[in-house]
């Protein structure tokens, strides 16, 4: 496992904090409906920053780390796709306000990078300390790139979460519009509001897809900062691929047959690391092709009318 310095992750961890404040205090410090046009623009962005970084790996640590670095990136965007499906609909569900939604989705991925960084570490120490867990990784990317071909329309009942009742529990939530505000104070008494319940299921339902994307990047490579770095760069683009992809979402139907084949490809590769290590430019278009394939399939066969509105 290639260890970078001290200074490198400072530097990176200040870039990151830099860019959330950034996009939270000045570019979108009033709540707003983000639109299409606006969100391409963000992605536009986000998608160079990585490829400048990943142009910077290539620099600084050679071609090898540089492809481990996009394959990781390709991997972690390609697999938060499958959040967007979710995020449409607990937004759906709770009829949330297109303006408040950015502001979700931003502290949902703060949490996000937190949660992803503990998997990060801990997974790449268990598999340098016991070899075999990739083996258990890896059946279980196999297992569940089978089992999303026949959940794929499963429905959101956020009454039923775990989370959210535990914490409704301790901490009395009202059902009142309360604005863009979290937390807010009912004849002196603290009352949680449903948006913070919105924001507890974006970071439950991050949490479920990270024990999905984590193993599948540690497929990719055991180097912490290459794994980091490329999911940190996935999950920052995520809010601005959110607001531009919500609304077409539905017609690329396949995709969710090209994100199971992706699973059950890294799962495979990872069974069979000791047997036979596929190369990792194999991979990167493996992976894409994969991509490409069911983006053109669903452009070509689309969805009829009626199967859109069900």
């Amino acid at each position: 496992m290639l260890v970078v310095g001290i200074h490198v992750w400072i530097g990176f961890l200040a870039f990151v904090f830099i860019m959330l404040a950034l996009d939270l205090g000045v570019f979108h410090r009033k709540s707003h409906i983000v639109k299409i046009k606006e969100a391409l623009i963000w992605s536009a962005i986000w998608i160079s920053i990585a490829m400048l970084f990943n142009y910077g790996i290539y620099v600084y640590m050679g071609k090898e780390k540089a492809i481990e670095f996009l394959t990781g990136y390709v991997i972690e965007k390609s697999l938060s796709v499958d959040n967007l499906f979710v995020f449409i609909m607990i937004f759906s569900y709770f009829n949330v306000n297109p303006k408040f939604q950015h502001k979700i989705l931003f502290w949902g991925i703060l949490g996000a990078l937190i949660m992803r960084a503990f998997f990060i570490f801990a997974g790449v120490a268990l598999i340098a300390k016991f070899h075999w867990i990739i083996y258990i990784f890896g059946g279980f990317l196999v297992f569940t790139g089978i089992k999303m071909l026949f959940h794929k329309d499963e429905k959101i009942e956020p009454e039923k979460n775990l989370l959210v009742r535990l914490f409704k529990k301790f901490m009395p939530v009202t059902t009142e519009e309360q604005g863009d505000k979290f937390f807010v104070k009912i004849k002196g008494k603290t009352f949680a509001t449903q948006l913070f319940i919105v924001l507890l299921l974006v970071e439950f339902t991050d949490l479920i897809f990270a024990v999905d994307s984590i193993p599948a990047i540690l497929a990719i490579t055991n180097d912490t900062f290459i794994i980091f770095t490329s999911n940190v760069f996935a999950i920052l683009g995520l809010r601005a691929l959110y607001f531009a992809l919500a609304g077409i979402t539905q017609y690329f139907h396949y995709l969710s047959y090209g994100l199971s084949a992706i699973l059950v490809f890294v799962g495979v590769k990872m069974l069979i690391v000791d047997l036979y290590k596929i190369p990792i430019i194999y991979s990167l278009f493996g992976i894409l092709g994969i991509l490409i394939i069911s983006v053109v399939f669903s452009l070509i066969l689309p969805k009829t009318e009626e199967e859109l509105i069900d």
